[in-house]
């Protein structure tokens, strides 16, 4: 029998590595003769350098950069083997996990760490950037990002403005003249996982401004500070972002770079699993065994358990999901390709116990759907 293991993180648990170590050992107390094949999933958000700098190699560059607050930070980033290429994880210099929960600040909080290693890539002669921008703490519209890679962004005096979301609303004019040639010469990608647009009540600060500690008052202030943003990118680059699908990520990151830098966004999951070689591995597979730390409608939409039981149905392969948490309906994902999902807690449990004992839980779970794929 050929299991084919490909799940996402268990966020704040497990990477996505120890994930498929746990359920490879629940495969095996079932099936010991089993061909195993470990393919370690993200979704474009953290974990992603991980899962491709495992599946190709190359080298990685670490390096001080500044943190959401201002604070150095050590982060990290995959140069190819050739340099001409790189995968930039924009929680490693500017994630939400870097701040303590009291420390989070969604008005001020920036993405200048992150176009840092972007500026780093670019100067040892990497031309093609790919930015997954999933896990950040700022709601600024991507100009620290940007701001490091020579923009200037200024109120009606000519003043630049101070980092962070709030300061956007004194937005007048974005100045490009301190690009350099290198940077406008990069192709920019970025691995998006949302379809949030830029504002309003699906936009950047509604849905996501509280996970980053924005009060309502706060919410509200960073909508509109994000609104006049969009009107200067729209009146200045002819592009339009308030609506855009996606243009929310990453607290505005994703609209900003479109606008400014001409990037491109991508479905983060689709490219992950295409660079890591899971529809290949897909083939000839008589079960794959998917996961994620929470199960639920939204799964259906980009997250890693639906790319993998999309493309196990369109190769005739059973898939069972596991999750520490299942919340219904999940129809949406067993229309797209999903056989079961299997909950890993063994009866009614806090949430640190699973944390604590995700490798042990995920194991058990292996263990019986294996059983009952193969009994």
């Amino acid at each position: 029998m050929r299991v084919v293991i490909a799940p996402d993180s268990f966020k704040g648990s497990l990477s996505a590595s120890l994930v498929c170590a746990a359920i490879e050992t629940g495969v095996r107390r079932a099936l010991p003769a089993a061909e195993v094949v470990r393919v370690p999933m993200a979704d474009g958000g953290e974990g992603t350098l991980d899962c491709i700098l495992g599946a190709t190699g190359g080298q990685e560059v670490t390096l001080s950069a500044t943190g959401p607050l201002g604070r150095p930070v050590p982060a990290r980033y995959v140069l190819s083997g050739d340099g001409g290429s790189a995968v930039v994880e924009l929680a490693a210099a500017s994630g939400l996990p870097l701040l303590a929960e009291g420390e989070r600040d969604a008005l001020h909080a920036d993405t200048t760490g992150t176009g840092e290693l972007i500026a780093d890539a670019i100067e040892r002669g990497a031309r093609d950037l790919l930015v997954c921008i999933g896990g950040s703490a700022s709601t600024d519209g991507g100009t620290g990002l940007m701001r490091a890679l020579g923009v200037r962004f200024e109120d009606a005096e000519g003043a630049e403005l101070p980092p962070g979301g709030a300061a956007l609303a004194q937005l007048a004019r974005i100045d490009v003249s301190g690009v350099k040639d290198s940077v406008r010469q990069t192709r920019f990608r970025i691995a998006c996982d949302v379809t949030n647009p830029l504002v309003g009540p699906e936009g950047a600060a509604a849905v996501f401004g509280p996970q980053k500690g924005a009060t309502p008052e706060q919410v509200r202030q960073l909508d509109s500070a994000l609104a006049r943003f969009g009107d200067v990118l729209a009146e200045q680059f002819g592009v339009r972002v308030h609506d855009l699908p996606g243009a929310g990520a990453a607290g505005g990151t994703c609209g900003g770079m479109v606008a400014v830098l001409g990037a491109e966004p991508v479905r983060g999951c689709e490219l992950v699993a295409d660079t890591v070689g899971l529809p290949a591995a897909l083939a000839g597979a008589d079960l794959v065994i998917t996961g994620e730390g929470r199960l639920d409608r939204q799964s259906a939409a980009g997250k890693v358990v639906s790319i993998v039981a999309r493309l196990a149905r369109e190769r005739g392969v059973p898939a069972v999901a596991l999750a520490g948490e299942i919340v219904h309906p999940i129809d949406e994902l067993h229309e797209i390709g999903l056989t079961a999902a299997l909950s890993i807690a063994d009866g009614p449990r806090a949430l640190s116990f699973m944390t604590e004992s995700a490798d042990r839980l995920l194991a058990n779970a292996a263990e019986q759907a294996v059983r009952l794929r193969s009994g």
